[in-house]
């Protein structure tokens, strides 16, 4: 790897005007140590930084970038949208268009709110839950990250059932004193709190398979659980898809794991990489947002026509040759890794939700929870980043974040990875537990 010295002026430049010197915190590399790259440019598989490294992006911008990165497709819609005006305040054409694209492709779905973030997506289901039953309780999942609105900053500590404590300071216990954590594919304890609370509990909010304690996929059978639970007491059912949806199949994790939830919140794939967002769910739901019903909820910018313009360009060029594609390289990816650490003599497991991933070290049980996840030897991970960093591979920097692949990936970035991984392995197997 050539100098990072610029990487290295522009973090120091950026952390005297923005707190932390990112915007989303794990892009500050706190997890791994060592210099954020600053990017400056991308094409294909390929990211550029700032003092022209070029690395195979396994990020994908977290998710988004299934086609790689300045797709032509893409490149041309937002083009042409961007050349008619960024900004209305007022109805497009192509805000329809996109609802159409998703509702098409998620059956339950069947009316569809546009926003501007995940967060948001999340935020406002949660309110029409509450607003839609009359309740006030909602249960969420240890693990499982839904945005950082105060009601989700919750965590478990021990125990079955804990009523959630903020996991942020700015977060009051009022805020979240009506969440409920439970750990994750436990169904025991989900049957105790509704048998408890039951006719208080206006949702469960899970990730449709969560990729935020790495990629820790329901067990068979769990969702269809959820679905089951909540019917039976009255509450509602919201599948968080941001991170999975258009991703792991056309229809997300309900094409692989087909459990009709009552709303759904997709993000990322559907925004081609622009800041868009959205929720939806079965009409009797939907219409009680406002103008048709009570619940309210709005935003100046949702709808964006060039965010609009990138998600249509990237869901209409994802056809089943590009979903075929990207399992195909996850498959190829993985294998690469699982070889590499064995032949390192490295303990791991690597946990699969269709093409997303995680690499766990250790010995211990499949991950199936957060707290199994913390117990792995996450302490390997910094070195095995570093040596896939250096070598010119760029891996989420942390270990719990999921792996991303696109479709762009090609035999030139295979190589790059197949050279990198033998290094990074040896790292990870040279590691030491901090003291």
């Amino acid at each position: 790897m050539s100098s990072t010295d610029l990487s290295a002026k522009l973090f120091a430049d950026a952390s005297s005007v923005i707190p932390g010197g990112v915007n989303s915190p794990v892009r500050a590399f706190s997890a791994v140590g060592g210099t954020p790259r600053f990017i400056t440019s991308a094409k294909g598989c390929w990211l550029t930084d700032a003092d022209g490294n070029r690395y195979v992006d396994l990020v994908c911008s977290w998710g988004p970038m299934i086609l790689g990165h300045a797709h032509p497709a893409v490149v041309e819609a937002v083009q042409r949208v961007a050349a008619d005006g960024l900004s209305f305040g007022a109805p497009t054409p192509s805000e329809s268009e996109l609802a159409h694209e998703i509702i098409d492709r998620v059956a339950p779905v069947e009316l569809l709110r546009l926003v501007n973030s995940g967060t948001e997506a999340t935020m406002s289901a949660i309110r029409l839950a509450r607003g839609f039953t009359g309740r006030a309780k909602i249960i969420k999942f240890s693990g499982c990250y839904h945005g950082h609105s105060d009601a989700l900053l919750a965590d478990a500590g021990s125990g079955v059932a804990t009523l959630g404590l903020p996991s942020s300071p700015g977060v009051t216990g009022a805020a979240t004193a009506d969440t409920i954590v439970l750990p994750y594919n436990n169904i025991a304890a989900l049957e105790d709190v509704f048998a408890r609370f039951g006719d208080e509990i206006a949702c469960i909010i899970t990730e449709a398979s969560p990729g935020n304690m790495g990629t820790v996929p329901p067990l068979p059978g769990f969702n269809a659980a959820l679905r089951r639970i909540t019917a039976e007491h009255g509450a509602l059912l919201v599948s968080d898809e941001v991170m999975t949806g258009f991703r792991v199949s056309r229809s997300g994790w309900y094409g692989l794991d087909p459990v009709d939830a009552d709303l759904f919140a997709f993000g990322k794939v559907m925004s081609g990489g622009l800041p868009a967002a959205a929720f939806g769910g079965r009409a009797e739901v939907m219409s009680r947002l406002a103008p048709l019903g009570p619940v309210y909820q709005a935003g100046t910018l949702s709808g964006n026509p060039v965010a609009m313009a990138a998600g249509l360009a990237t869901l209409r060029a994802a056809d089943a040759a590009a979903y075929a594609a990207l399992d195909s390289n996850a498959d190829r990816l993985v294998a690469l890794i699982a070889a590499a650490l064995t032949d390192a003599g490295v303990a791991h497991q690597i946990s699969r939700a269709g093409n997303m991933f995680s690499v766990f070290f250790g010995d211990d049980d499949p991950v199936t929870d957060f707290a199994a996840a913390r117990a792995t030897e996450t302490w390997r991970f910094p070195a095995f980043f570093h040596g896939l960093l250096d070598a010119g591979v760029y891996p989420p920097p942390s270990a719990f974040e999921a792996w991303f692949v696109s479709t762009a990936l090609d035999d030139d970035a295979f190589d790059r990875i197949a050279e990198a991984l033998p290094g990074a392995a040896r790292a990870a197997a040279e590691a030491q537990v901090p003291s």
